[in-house]
């Protein structure tokens, strides 16, 4: 059994990672979900949510939107729309964006289709401030 995980993370953009890493949790679209080194072949898909990983000891936190997760033969391969580190985060843009969200959700209705949209704008800047906040904690 390998000892460690090759994590791969590209987005439609550019390889935001390619390291070998110890553990890694992320929110499928059954829920969140970890995986270690000898962990069983599957695919899955993301929601948007937090990917952690744990490489020697440190953890990294990352802020995604929707996509894939593939495990082969101790190799993960993730495909997202977006991909941001903790470190990069501007909270005051995600703050800017909550706050846009929460006033377009306001002013409709469950029946308008612009809805999913919004949520998904509201869900996304929830999720970036919530793993900025843990860059900051560092």
């Amino acid at each position: 059994m390998a000892e460690k995980l090759q994590l791969e993370l590209i987005t439609p953009y550019k390889k935001v990672l390619s390291e070998q890493v110890d553990m890694i949790t992320a929110v499928g679209s059954l829920g969140e979900f970890g995986v270690l080194p000898g962990h069983a072949s599957f695919l899955t898909s993301l929601k948007i949510g937090e990917l952690t990983y744990t490489k020697d000891g440190e953890i990294f936190h990352l802020a995604l939107n929707w996509g894939y997760f593939e495990v082969v033969n101790d190799t993960v391969t993730i495909l997202v729309e977006t991909a941001e580190r903790a470190d990069e985060i501007d909270l005051e843009r995600a703050r800017a964006a909550l706050g846009r969200a929460e006033e377009a959700l306001k002013k409709l209705t469950r029946e308008d289709k612009d809805i999913i949209f919004y949520e998904a704008s509201l869900q996304r800047a929830l999720i970036r401030m919530q793993v900025a906040g843990k860059a900051a904690r560092k």
